[in-house]
Formats: C-alpha cells, structure tokens, sequence
C-alpha cells in the first residue's frame, strides 16, 4: 500500500469520520477490503465544546445499535445530528435535547404527545410524565410525582422532535429561556428509558 493510501486509509477510520467500507467475511469475522471517507466533520475536531457533544452522542449510538441489525434510521439520525453541531452555532443543549427525544422514537419509545396521557383531552396539557410516558393534563398530572410541568414551546418542541421529516428535524428554535426544561425533560425521559445514567460531564 502506498504511502497516500495509508494515509487515506487511516484517516477513513479515524473517529467521527463517515466512511464507506468494502466488507469481506470469514467464517467468525469481517474483514476492511477498502474504505472511501465521505465526512470527516472538521469543525468538530478544532471546537472542545462541539467535540464534548459529539463525543457524547456517539458514545449513547454505541450503547444502542446492534451489530447486524438494520441501523438506517440511527444512522441518518447521527450524521443529521453530528452536521448541525459541527457546521451550525444551533445551541447544543437545544440539539442533544431533540436528538434524544428522536432516538427514543426510533427505538420504540415514543411518547404519548397527542393528548393526556389519562384522560385523553387535548387541552390544558402542562405536563410530561416521565414515567408513564407522556403528556399530561394539570389535573391527572397532580397524581403523578413524575410528572414535570412544561410550557407550551416545549411541548411544541417535543411534538416537533418527534414528528418531523429527518432531514427538516434540527430546523426550528425555542427562545433560550425555554432550551433548559426541554433539557431537564428529555434527559431524564431519556435516562428513565434506557435504564443508564448518561452524563454529559463524563465526556472529556
């Protein structure tokens, strides 16, 4: 191999790079016949606080993804969310939130964010359960001490995270004051689901 093949070879390897591979198998193991770099996500690599998320996000992908099994969706998910915090100044906070609430979705997790979770009105909806999974009205919610209030721009969010088109999914803004409950809500959903504690200061 030449020397600009290694190079090229060892960078579409590298970590945080978007990669094509020619696979081959033996009889117990895969094997790299050649590999393409398609992405390598630059700006990450020369921002700490940018590299922290991305690390982080691709640390919960590992966590979920199964070898063998068809990973499109997680994939799509992750290169979205990798290229908005590498190319955007999108804050990353508003960005880990929606990406959590999205991957939960795939995973089989969705939430009930079209009425209360109970009684099933669609109004006076200030609530989001965590632990039964959704929305809540002010007065089914009084019985639930998981139940977290919200205001209507996270509500908003949550459905918006949840419903959109992937490749429209980080397209929108909540004012800032409003990113910190979102974070609180999908962080604890988040980790309620998965059963695991993910901390983002761990990163780092």
């Amino acid at each position: 191999m030449q020397e600009d093949q290694k190079v090229s070879f060892w960078q579409a390897l590298g970590f945080l790079c978007f990669s094509e591979y020619l696979l081959y198998k033996s009889t117990n193991t895969y094997y790299i016949n050649s590999c393409e770099t398609i992405e390598v996500f630059y700006k990450l690599r020369t921002d700490l606080d940018k590299l922290k998320y991305a690390s982080f996000i691709t640390k919960i992908i590992i966590d979920v993804a199964t070898e063998n099994e068809n990973c499109y969706e997680i994939m799509q998910l992750l290169l979205n969310t990798l290229y908005t915090i590498s190319e955007t100044e999108k804050n990353k906070d508003l960005v880990l939130a929606i990406f959590k609430f999205r991957l939960l979705s795939i995973l089989g997790y969705t939430p009930n964010i079209s009425d209360c979770k109970v009684c099933r009105q669609k109004e006076n909806i200030l609530y989001f359960s965590i632990k039964e999974d959704g929305f809540k009205c002010g007065v089914c919610a009084k019985q639930d001490k998981s139940a977290l209030q919200m205001s209507d721009a996270t509500k908003k969010a949550i459905q918006y995270a949840i419903l959109a088109p992937a490749k429209k999914l980080y397209s929108f803004n909540i004012p800032d004051k409003y990113i910190k409950e979102l974070e609180i809500i999908s962080k604890l959903y988040f980790n309620n689901k998965l059963e695991k504690e993910y901390k983002l200061e761990d990163i780092l």
